[in-house]
């Protein structure tokens, strides 16, 4: 088990998953705490880097596309203080970074993770019931069904639409945006056969946003939590009421095969050779570097005679 126990919040990795608890300090954005306890299989993992800065440094958890639905929705246009997948590492606590980001690493590697592109989510989404405000409107988020009720703020042409309910059969999609200089964010649903899009501030199926405050982050939560519930965006199926998101299917370990298990003597040791030159074979083509390289061939070494 690796920890690492910051102001910025908690991470502990388990060799299977990545658990992530932010800080309750006022330090930490809202929408991460908002978020709360987050876990990331190893499967939905395309890598992790520590950076070094002049005063401690932070520590990042890379991804793989298509993976997670809050990272989906908002398009990249996070903060880094609002990325739930990063954290602010304090001076005294770089060694653990580095041992933590190491461990990490080592897993990807020894288990064989697919870093590429997924089809369908790894990660559940933020829990609903869920209710965010805009600055015209706030929409409220069952599971089910999504809402939106307008306030005394928002344009003539929405009001006279009136209220918006819709059930997530209803729904092609959900876009957000956080505002950009003079221009509004958004937090839009798609009905299936709408194609028509207009200003955020005339859209009846969508709150306008300004600034990314407190409001602004909780949108992105509700967007995500539909999203979640949604075909996946690569065209993948919906997810069933039974398994909101589908869980990927696990894929041979370096470190399971070189398990001897119930088997004899002479086939361990072929199985520790095949793993050893595949390990040989993805340096020389450039896939592991060096240390990479060394750091797994040792791990297999240690599970081997560990298990001897």
């Amino acid at each position: 088990m690796a920890e690492l126990m910051v102001r910025d919040g908690t991470w502990s990795f388990d060799g299977d998953r990545v658990w992530i608890v932010p800080g309750q300090e006022r330090s930490v954005h809202r929408l991460r705490q908002d978020l709360g306890e987050t876990s990331v299989p190893l499967e939905a993992l395309a890598g992790i880097a520590y950076e070094p800065a002049r005063k401690g440094g932070r520590l990042r958890l890379r991804l793989r596309d298509g993976a997670d639905p809050l990272l989906h929705v908002t398009g990249g246009s996070l903060p880094d203080d609002a990325n739930p997948y990063q954290v602010s590492v304090d001076p005294d606590r770089t060694g653990v970074a580095e041992y933590f980001a190491d461990e990490v690493r080592q897993s990807l590697l020894l288990d064989q993770v697919v870093t590429g592109p997924t089809d369908r989510y790894l990660l559940p989404g933020p829990a609903v019931p869920l209710s965010a405000a805009g600055v015209d409107g706030v929409a409220t988020f069952d599971g089910e069904r999504v809402r939106i009720d307008w306030r005394w703020t928002t344009s003539e042409s929405k009001k006279h639409a009136g209220a918006r309910d819709f059930a997530l059969a209803d729904l092609a999609g959900v876009d957000w945006r956080p505002a950009s200089g003079l221009e509004s964010g958004y937090l839009r649903f798609r009905p299936k056969g709408v194609t028509a899009k207009l200003k955020p501030e005339h859209d009846p199926n969508a709150i306008e946003l300004w600034g990314f405050k407190k409001e602004s982050g909780r949108t992105a939560l509700l967007a995500a939590a539909v999203a979640a519930r949604l075909p996946h965006p690569s065209g993948g199926s919906a997810p069933t009421a039974a398994a909101p998101v589908a869980a990927a299917q696990p894929v041979p370990s370096l470190k399971a095969a070189a398990d001897p298990g119930p088997q004899g003597g002479g086939q361990d040791a072929d199985v520790l050779l095949r793993r050893l030159r595949e390990l040989g074979e993805l340096h020389r083509d450039g896939i592991l570097t060096a240390e990479e390289f060394a750091a797994a061939k040792a791990a297999v070494l240690k599970n081997f005679h560990g298990a001897g």
